[in-house]
């Protein structure tokens, strides 16, 4: 019987999840449900200094929000200390760790030492073969792992390949510190063997953690898991991920209106691939993932790619499933408390109405609460300048002149609007975009608009005229 594949995804809460770590869950989650396995959450919070409550509530939002869902309860690294501490006593027992008396001015002269000769800083092993009797009073010693010197740790990697490091140049590292905390290496090794985790999946500036942390593993005669490390985001000049490239929070992309669903179909395309697949639903993520299509050079972010999937998505999103997101957005936006309170509830309904026309143009929600604001603008509308341009001496004669048949127009629906809306344009001999535009800039108050019949419907014959009266009776008083 094979052995079931657990994952873990495994952040440090010392700010929020950002991009990066939301694509290593999203890759966890998808491998273990690809395999029928499971996926563990654990909190690597050891480091007290500098993990905050909020920064782990932060990463249980925006895993929740992008609809990626763990087994059991989160695990807290911090709430296992005194297992590690006791795993730390065992290798000292064996004779597999060992007690350091350096001081922390040793140390630093250690490192300026191994800089001057080109080496890389790290510990001499001064106290690994000392006697203890030469132990200085007074001073806590810290544990450190005795690791091997000769040879080579060899960490076979699904993304990878084969990587080797020399022992000689992985030194003694430190495994319980003097004050008796653990540290985040032998944490991690614990907690993965007992959490049972198969495959660590996790960015490839873990790879020297790999070979550390196999060799504790091979100390303590337990089964090393296997490894996937995936190559670095960066931006799309290929530097470094900034935040000027989208190195953000997840909650930043949900306040910027995108979808969870288009950003788990961005994010799986960064490094992983099937076919010439781009739009992805979240099933055949599951039946397609597998690590060995994850390339091993870095992804490339792309705001502009991102745009354009959330837009298909908007799209393909049903009218009443995306008025539910805009409801949930809203509170969370500045000032979101006065525009929900702007919008009320009939404009959500109102909303509904409009969205056929509103979702063809908008690439966010943002964009798209943006181009619906005119639904829920006071009377009379203020103009931007180009409707103030349309809305000349010329555009108020045409409404006035339009006023009466559309008044008369019944029944109140795009199609008797259209030929109403025609047939004046005919009668007066006006071209339609001459008629169109004045009433797009009336209605709205700007010049660009969903369908502007479908614009007089979704308004409703009463607050439509309203509007259109507003603006004619500006040429009464010219």
């Amino acid at each position: 019987m094979s052995e079931t594949v657990i994952t873990r995804f495994a952040p440090s809460p010392t700010g929020y999840l950002h991009i990066g770590g939301a694509r290593t869950a999203l890759f966890n989650w998808l491998y273990a449900k690809a395999k029928g396995g499971k996926m563990l959450l654990r909190i690597e919070d050891t480091d007290q200094a500098r993990s905050t409550e909020g920064a782990i509530l932060a990463i249980l939002d925006g895993l929740r929000w992008l609809e990626l869902d763990w087994d059991g309860e989160p695990v807290y690294q911090l709430a296992r200390a005194e297992r590690h501490r006791e795993i730390a006593e065992q290798l000292l027992a064996e004779g597999k760790a060992y007690r350091c008396y350096a001081t922390p001015e040793e140390l630093q002269a250690m490192r300026d030492k191994a800089r001057a000769e080109g080496r890389a800083p790290g510990y001499d092993g001064t106290w690994r073969d000392r006697d203890h009797g030469e132990a200085p009073a007074g001073v806590a010693p810290a544990i450190r792992f005795k690791a091997p010197r000769e040879g080579e740790t060899v960490i076979e990697d699904q993304v990878q390949g084969r990587v080797t490091f020399a022992n000689k140049d992985l030194d003694d590292l430190v495994l319980l510190r003097s004050d008796g905390s653990p540290t985040y290496m032998l944490s991690v090794v614990v907690d993965d063997h007992d959490m049972g985790i198969t495959n660590v999946i996790r960015g490839d500036d873990h790879l020297t953690n790999a070979a550390r942390q196999s060799q504790i593993l091979k100390a303590l005669d337990w089964q090393t898991p296997v490894y996937a490390h995936l190559p670095l985001i960066h931006g799309p000049d290929g530097a470094k991920l900034s935040k000027r490239h989208g190195a953000l929070g997840v909650e930043a992309y949900r306040e910027m209106g995108y979808l969870p669903v288009a950003l788990r179909n961005y994010l799986v395309r960064l490094g992983w691939s099937h076919g010439d697949a781009e739009i992805i639903s979240t099933d055949e993520m599951i039946e397609w993932f597998d690590v060995d299509a994850i390339g091993r050079s870095a992804a490339r972010f792309d705001f502009a790619k991102l745009e354009n999937l959330n837009g298909h998505y908007l799209r393909e999103m049903p009218d009443a499933a995306l008025v539910g997101q805009l409801k949930a957005l809203v509170p969370d936006l500045p000032d979101g408390d006065v525009l929900a309170a702007r919008i009320g509830e009939d404009g959500w309904a109102k909303l509904e109405r409009a969205m056929p026309g509103l979702k063809e143009r908008a690439k966010t929600l943002i964009e798209l609460l943006d181009s619906a604001d005119y639904l829920f603008a006071a009377r009379p509308l203020t103009l931007d300048d180009k409707a103030e341009k349309l809305l000349d001496e010329a555009g108020r004669e045409t409404l006035s002149a339009l006023f009466s048949a559309l008044e008369a127009a019944e029944p109140w629906t795009p199609e008797t609007l259209e030929a109403c809306v025609r047939d004046f344009a005919e009668a007066t001999g006006r071209k339609l975009g001459k008629v169109a535009q004045p009433l797009r800039a009336a209605l709205t108050g700007r010049s660009t608009s969903p369908g502007i019949f479908d614009v007089l419907v979704v308004l409703g014959r009463e607050e439509a005229l309203g509007r259109i009266s507003d603006q004619t009776s500006k040429l009464e008083r010219a």
